[in-house]
């Protein structure tokens, strides 16, 4: 399975801004400590008739020093159609402190509804058609939004059994600096009413690569105290690099 194509909801004329097979690794930070490790990929997953299917695989780890007074250890894992990258399973094994949760989601995206399996049990629940999860989010974002400086998405996410309403805002072309050097990048606020992946008590900040392959190389989101900080370290291409 090559290039995952690229569409806005009935438009599939160009590429999508990621492939399978992409693997992006981030140093966490927190209070200006390394706090741990995430990992990013794509991944094929088969087809369902002749539709191809993709992965995508979020990983986050606690560095040592940071597990022993609050271990980190998640996993997310979301099945979708690479056509309109809306998700059809979401997996999530969540362990954070000593918070511990395993919970899947199926999505009917025709029908409009998704049904939660968590802690034995099964309901299915209303949904808008064309929910996203809380990472089929992010890469849908990355293929359809337009980085000109105000443009702005709405998406239906659904997480912890609600509809919620993410409002996605272009802020500014900007120069960051980090492992890679200086890059153009697409400063992009998410405001997110939920906590997602971050363990966020607000909205988060999302810088992409102004370039045809979007590459998320920093991301940033209030915590309870401070802020923590993702920054790329591995993945990206020497193409960038050079820049």
């Amino acid at each position: 399975m090559g290039a995952v194509n690229s569409v806005a909801s009935g438009d599939s004329s160009s590429a999508r801004s990621f492939q399978v097979g992409e693997q992006l690794t981030y140093e966490i930070s927190w209070l200006n400590i390394t706090a741990g490790t995430a990992v990013m990929s794509v991944t094929a997953a088969g087809s369902d008739g002749a539709r191809p299917l993709a992965k995508l695989i979020t990983t986050a780890q606690s560095r040592p020093a940071i597990t022993r007074f609050f271990p980190v250890d998640n996993r997310v894992e979301s099945l979708l159609d690479p056509a309109t990258l809306l998700p059809e399973h979401l997996m999530f094994k969540r362990r954070e402190g000593k918070k511990k949760e395993d919970i899947e989601y199926l999505f009917h995206q025709q029908e409009g509804t998704v049904t939660v399996l968590k802690g034995g049990t099964a309901e299915t629940l209303e949904m808008p058609p064309g929910t996203h999860d809380i990472i089929s989010c992010l890469y849908y974002a990355r293929s359809t939004l337009s980085f000109q400086p105000g443009s702005s998405l709405t998406m239906n996410i659904y997480h912890d059994k609600k509809n919620r309403k993410v409002d996605v805002r272009v802020e500014e072309i900007e120069t960051v600096s980090g492992s890679w050097g200086e890059i153009e990048a697409a400063r992009v606020l998410v405001i997110m009413p939920f906590q997602g992946l971050f363990m966020n008590q607000g909205n988060i900040r999302v810088w992409f690569t102004n370039d045809e392959r979007r590459i998320p190389v920093r991301m940033k989101a209030k915590v309870i105290i401070g802020s923590i900080v993702a920054d790329l370290v591995s993945g990206v291409p020497s193409a960038v690099m050079g820049k």
